[in-house]
């Protein structure tokens, strides 16, 4: 019998919510969505200034839900990152604000097929992962011309796993290990340490980046997803800190285009410059910009872009740098390195350990002919059906 109520109470709710969703228009802030929505604004500026600059993180393009109860909007879930989520919702009638993880699951799979066509079109026909195709291609353009190399019949090798939330992708796949042959003739590369690797221990992606402030020490490292005991919440900080004193130059990590130069919420004083393979660098809370910077302009890794500042919501002169990789903001500790392409001495010992194991994987794989799996994507009104359904589910629970 209460089994029964559940169902019924299930059910009744979800009849009774309604979910909307839309994507975050360029240019948009908090602030502006706050008042589309009828939302008071007090409840951003109320907020500590951690929370007003994580509200900067907000991105172009990211997919938002807003659920209504009777045409009142009682909860609000915009992603800042793959993990990291700002709730907004009604509480004894006022609403609040927090940050929550995003729930999703993780497909790993690992496969072999024969090219018929090019890598990209072959992986996106088996597994139905775009973002996969593309994170092939962009880990192998610096090693491999695929134009001119693969031969059908090649075989190709991947081991992976991509995050899944209601029925669709969620942020970007990671590839552990990958083979392609290019006349039988296989090439390896091995994730070790976030970082792509050939058998040699070469680095072979070769994106790396110069440290975006010399003379600086690091006041704030990057954290995804941390639990406080403290505010009893999850906080993240989604860049690095480097505190130094006002004035000092910024650099350009690496060289690019700058797609952004301007004011950005809670950051103050901003430049974001894209670069080849997807990633894009943010540099914020800038005292000012280097004369002849604007957006449009090409850079070059080293080039002075701008001033160590403390504008937005600042409690001292640093920059706060960023790095995204496909929208995903990753630790740019992870790349920002001297020259050093080419691991050496006790870290070229582990990496062989993990090779073996890598490449005993493949083999497996081969041996197997293990095909993969191939993910279906829901559509837009059926995702929108999966988002109501867990709303509701989680008010019942």
């Amino acid at each position: 019998m209460r089994f029964l109520l559940t169902i019924l109470l299930f059910l009744s709710t979800l009849s009774a919510l309604e979910v909307k969703s839309g994507y975050w228009k360029s240019g948009e802030t908090l602030l502006t969505f706050f008042e589309k929505h009828k939302i008071p604004q007090k409840l951003y500026y109320n907020l500590k200034k951690l929370d007003q600059e994580l509200c900067a993180e907000i991105y172009a393009g990211a997919r938002y839900f807003m659920s209504y109860e009777k045409d009142r909007l009682t909860e609000v879930l915009i992603p800042i990152s793959e993990d990291m989520q700002i709730k907004i919702y009604r509480e004894k009638g006022e609403f609040r604000f927090t940050t929550i993880p995003i729930s999703y699951t993780t497909v790993h799979d690992s496969f072999v097929i024969e090219l018929q066509n090019s890598p990209y079109y072959d992986i996106v026909k088996h597994t139905g992962l775009k973002d996969l195709a593309d994170e092939f291609v962009a880990i192998y353009k610096n090693s491999i011309d695929f134009s001119r190399s693969i031969r059908r019949g090649d075989k190709l090798v991947i081991s992976y796993s991509q995050n899944m939330r209601l029925g669709k992708p969620h942020g970007n796949p990671k590839i552990e290990t990958a083979m392609i042959e290019t006349n039988k003739r296989p090439h390896y590369l091995f994730n070790y340490k976030s970082r792509y690797f050939n058998e040699d221990g070469k680095e072979i992606e070769g994106f790396t980046m110069l440290r975006p402030v010399r003379n600086s020490w690091i006041s704030s490292r990057f954290t995804k997803k941390r639990w406080h005991p403290i505010l009893k919440r999850y906080r993240a900080h989604l860049g690095v800190d480097y505190a130094a004193n006002r004035g000092t130059p910024i650099r350009a990590a690496a060289s690019g285009k700058v797609i952004h130069k301007g004011r950005k919420g809670g950051y103050g004083n901003t430049i974001i410059i894209s670069h080849r393979s997807g990633f894009r660098t943010l540099y914020a809370h800038m005292k000012g910009y280097k004369r002849g910077i604007y957006r449009g302009k090409y850079v070059k890794r080293g080039q002075i872009i701008g001033y160590v500042g403390s504008t937005g919501l600042s409690t001292g002169p640093h920059l706060h740098f960023g790095l995204y990789k496909r929208g995903a903001p990753i630790n740019p500790l992870h790349v920002v390195k001297v020259a050093r392409t080419k691991l050496k001495g006790k870290e070229k010992q582990k990496f062989k350990t993990v090779l073996q194991e890598y490449k005993t994987q493949i083999k497996q794989i081969i041996a197997s002919k293990a095909t993969p799996k191939h993910i279906d994507i829901l559509e837009d009104g059926d995702y929108i059906t999966e988002v109501k359904v867990a709303s509701a589910a989680q008010m019942v629970n």
